[in-house]
This record gives C-alpha cells, sequence and structure tokens, in this order.
C-alpha cells in the first residue's frame, strides 16, 4: 500500500505530499469578488416563480386540515423534532453490522476522517489511525503519514507544525459522502466506494489558499477484525463533478464565521 494509493490529489491533499493552491486573482478578492458566468435573466425568473409556486405548495400542504383519519396512520411513522437536534454527544463511530450494509457505513464514516483536518494534526493522527486501520497496518501507515504531512509540507498550506492555521485565519477541510456503493463483498473483507465532496483551503483575507469545494470517489478495501470494520488500505480518484451553479463566492470572514458555527460531521450514515 503506497502513500500515493492513500492520498491522489483530492480533499485538499495529494500522495507526493503537495496540495492543491489556488493564488488569489490579482486585483479582486477571491472569496467575495468571484462568481461564475451568469445566466440569462428569462431563466433566472423562471427558477424565481418555480421556487415561490413550491413554498405556497408547501405551505398549504403544512396547513391542511381536515383529514384527520390520515393524520392519524401517519403519526407513528414520524420522527419527533428533538430526534434530529443537536445533543452534543459524540456519535457512535464504531461497531458497524457485520453486513453489506455496515460495510458501507464504515466506508462513509472512515472516508470523514480520513480527509479532513484533523489528520494533519500530529497527535489526532495517531488516534485516527489506531480508530480506523487494521492493526497490522498501522505502524507503517503512521510512519508514512508523518513523513507526508512534515513540517514543511504544513508551512506550505499556511499550518504550523501542530496543524494549526496562523492568527487570524481558519483552516477547513471536511468531507461530505453523496453515496456508497458495494463492488465486493465477502464475509470478511469488502471493498466499498464512496463518493464525496468537501471543502478545503485556508479562510483568511491573506489567505492564498481560499476555501474552495471538490468532489471525489474514495475506494476502502476493508476487513473485519476484532469485531468490527477497519481500514486495510485506500485510494482517491477526482469526480464525478457535477456541473458547477452560479453562486456567489462568500467573503473570507463569511466562510470563516461559517466554518466556526457549524460542526462538521463525524459520523455520515
Amino acid at each position: 500500500m503506497s502513500l500515493g494509493d492513500e492520498h491522489e490529489a483530492s480533499g485538499g491533499y495529494g500522495g507526493t505530499g503537495q496540495t492543491r493552491t489556488r493564488l488569489p486573482e490579482k486585483g479582486g478578492d477571491v472569496y467575495g469578488g468571484a462568481r461564475r458566468g451568469g445566466r440569462s435573466s428569462s431563466r433566472s425568473l423562471i427558477t424565481v416563480v418555480g421556487v415561490v409556486v413550491l413554498l405556497i405548495a408547501a405551505i398549504a400542504f403544512a396547513n391542511r386540515g381536515g383529514d384527520d383519519s390520515s393524520s392519524a396512520r401517519g403519526s407513528g411513522n414520524k420522527p419527533k423534532a428533538s430526534t434530529t437536534a443537536a445533543s452534543g454527544t459524540k456519535p457512535v463511530q464504531s461497531g458497524f453490522a457485520h453486513d453489506q450494509q455496515g460495510a458501507q457505513s464504515a466506508a462513509a464514516n472512515y472516508a470523514t476522517v480520513l480527509v479532513s483536518a484533523d489528520i494533519l494534526k500530529p497527535t489526532r493522527r495517531t488516534e485516527i489511525v489506531q480508530q480506523v486501520f487494521v492493526t497490522d497496518k498501522q505502524a507503517g501507515l503512521q510512519d508514512k503519514l508523518n513523513k507526508a504531512y512534515s513540517k514543511e509540507f504544513l508551512s506550505n498550506i499556511g499550518l504550523d507544525e501542530n496543524g494549526n492555521a496562523a492568527a487570524g485565519q481558519t483552516y477547513v477541510s471536511r468531507t461530505v459522502p453523496i453515496g456508497t456503493k458495494t463492488t465486493s463483498y465477502l464475509n470478511t473483507t469488502a471493498s466499498i466506494e464512496v463518493w464525496c465532496t468537501g471543502l478545503y483551503g485556508t479562510a483568511g483575507e491573506s489567505s492564498t489558499n481560499p476555501v474552495t469545494s471538490d468532489w471525489f470517489t474514495m475506494t476502502l478495501q476493508l476487513r473485519w477484525a476484532d469485531g468490527d470494520w477497519k481500514v486495510d488500505s485506500f485510494s482517491q480518484k477526482d469526480g464525478p463533478a457535477p456541473v458547477p451553479g452560479d453562486d456567489k463566492a462568500s467573503s473570507a470572514d463569511q466562510m470563516a464565521a461559517a466554518v466556526e458555527e457549524y460542526g462538521g460531521f463525524t459520523y455520515a450514515r
């Protein structure tokens, strides 16, 4: 298992110890000034009208009354609002079921942590390796990751030797699984592909590595060990990526505030 297989260019990290860095364009704020090509006014008008129609329909449906029998039949399956409210309790990250769905759940969760800002922090990196990988691969992988995320590498992306951003800046690397696919499955091994999107970069006025989005697919080779699914090896490739929208890029301050205010997910499925 080579380091190049584990971190091909995606999600902000590269197997050769490099990272994709976008320098700000001259004469403009890469956050506030960037905007993809606009669309025609007629298309925008159609979109606005469509949204209004959907909102009206949703409000009408929510306020619909008089069908008590229908409401009674469906009430038993409706989750309470409290079931999805943030509790602050650390979610379960181990003990996945010994079946295909359990393997997919494990892969989705491991993808979120393997391409995260925590992997750049030496102390957290050790914990992640011990949590995610099979025992006989941990020592070798730990050594490879330590060499890849060296002090020089961290400095090149604006972080200190502990993986922290400079004062006034916020580094972000978050992965969001879009879907999973089992490509092979046996009782003790599984190969799972996880289609992901994510954010990576540094938010801050003086940043030369602004936060941007990415689309990539991770392939994780899993092994059933010690009563749980663990990673034996993994690789990354770019895409599939959708057609970019025309959203206006947020300012550096807005992006930094969002990163601080919205906690990242550690449990994906």
